[in-house]
């Protein structure tokens, strides 16, 4: 009995570590495209579980996924259980990865390099950490299956969110920002790993 318990965990664990295995990809830009916003016009809030989010902006992009972080505890995880670092131009590009050290934690993305491969506001502008509000019980599944090295496409809007005591949490609305506040607060509508 013991046994079989021993080949079932060690399953497992295989399994597991194949999921969240890093994607890897060859050298070259897998992301041309800058991210998408539109302005929103009008916009009636979304009630969400006792929150008020205000959309602002339209948001669309593909990008690859620098690094994941997962949220369980705090107000902000009621709402983004997952933070995405995201690269788009140069920034997924494999041949400049290799060059730059990349982590993230207490909701925000950190990088650091010896050389730079590339300017500072290449690596500033072409990258960002962004919080993922799903907004159905499909999107939430799909972030479930991201790992580091996926490409994602996503649509959804940039939004400002408030609770009845006051508190608020809102997006950035400019990809040129940095630190604390630069971060994209995404109502995630659509979401898509990309099969290359």
């Amino acid at each position: 009995m013991w046994r079989w318990f021993a080949v079932l965990a060690f399953c497992f664990g295989l399994y597991q570590w194949w999921s969240d295995r890093a994607v890897e990809h060859g050298p070259g830009v897998l992301v041309k495209e800058e991210p998408e916003q539109s302005r929103l016009y009008s916009s009636d809030p979304i009630l969400h579980d006792g929150y008020k989010i205000q959309p602002l902006a339209e948001f669309s992009l593909e990008a690859r996924v620098l690094g994941r972080e997962d949220y369980s505890m705090g107000r902000e995880a009621d709402l983004s259980p997952v933070d995405l670092a995201l690269g788009w131009g140069v920034m997924s590009d494999s041949s400049v990865l290799e060059h730059i050290d990349i982590n993230q934690r207490g909701r925000f993305y950190y990088w650091r390099v010896q050389k730079f491969p590339v300017p500072r506001r290449q690596i500033e502008t072409q990258s960002a950490n962004m919080h993922m509000i799903p907004a159905s019980d499909y999107v939430e599944d799909r972030l479930d299956d991201v790992v580091e090295g996926d490409i994602i496409q996503l649509r959804g809007k940039l939004v400002k969110v408030e609770a009845a005591d006051g508190w608020r949490w809102q997006s950035s609305l400019t990809r040129n920002d940095t630190g604390g506040g630069a971060c994209e607060l995404i109502w995630v509508e659509d979401f898509q790993i990309k099969q290359l």
